[in-house]
């Protein structure tokens, strides 16, 4: 019997992040419970390719680097009864198989993500990382940075990912609703670039904004274009 796990990674000029990522997969490995790891390449002009060929990952290229189009390819792609998303700049802790394997034997019928950090020393790194999983455990909206770990079955009956430009984490949590929606404490180690690049407070108050907008219906196509 096949292992049950694809690992789905959209990428984009990820060589410095995704060594990492990939390293972190190999508890996963080592269980027998990853049957393939797909990398959907947005034509990078780094060593992304590179180090996912190299690392034995299957590569899915295309010229589109949304995000969700590349998620949507991965995921039509995958031939695991189990599909996890996990965004190149994340690398999960080491016992990320232990306890996907325990959803997958005690709750098949619910999707998860993971508890999210932040790789960095930062004083505000854990005070945005507390406020992420309290919104992913009391509201069910994890960010896409947290990885979305859910059975072909589930997916494919909410329609997958939708080729939408932006926000595509909060639409397909939204289409699955709080009660099938589990959190792990196995954690999802992202980075803390961009938060650092363009300040803690002012890029968490930002993603709080567009998120309520996007809850109250504005259009994420609309949105995407007026982002700084």
């Amino acid at each position: 019997m096949p292992a049950p796990l694809s690992i789905i990674i959209p990428a984009l000029n990820a060589a410095e992040d995704l060594p990492l990522c990939l390293a972190s997969l190999m508890p996963g490995l080592s269980a027998d419970l990853v049957r393939e790891v797909i990398l959907v390449d947005g034509n990078s002009s780094d060593a992304t390719r590179v180090i996912a060929e190299d690392a034995g990952a299957r590569i899915i290229s295309t010229d589109r680097r949304e995000r969700a189009h590349q998620l949507r390819l991965g995921g039509e792609a995958a031939r695991g009864a189990w599909l996890l998303f996990l965004h190149a700049d994340t690398a999960l802790s080491r016992d990320w198989a232990e306890r996907v394997h325990a959803h997958i034997d005690q709750r098949a019928d619910k999707a998860a993500s993971f508890t999210l950090a932040f790789r960095s020393d930062h004083p505000m790194a854990r005070r945005v990382a507390a406020r992420a999983n309290w919104r992913a455990r009391r509201l069910g909206l994890p960010y896409g940075d947290q990885g979305l770990l859910i059975s072909r079955q589930l997916y494919d009956a909410i329609g997958g990912y939708h080729d939408t430009p932006f926000m595509e984490d909060v639409e397909i949590v939204r289409a699955l609703g709080r009660a099938r929606l589990a959190h792990l404490s196995a954690q999802a180690r992202t980075s803390a670039v961009k938060y650092e690049a363009e300040g803690w407070r002012r890029r968490s108050w930002r993603n709080a904004w567009l998120i309520a907008r996007v809850l109250l219906g504005a259009d994420p196509a609309k949105l995407v274009r007026r982002r700084p």
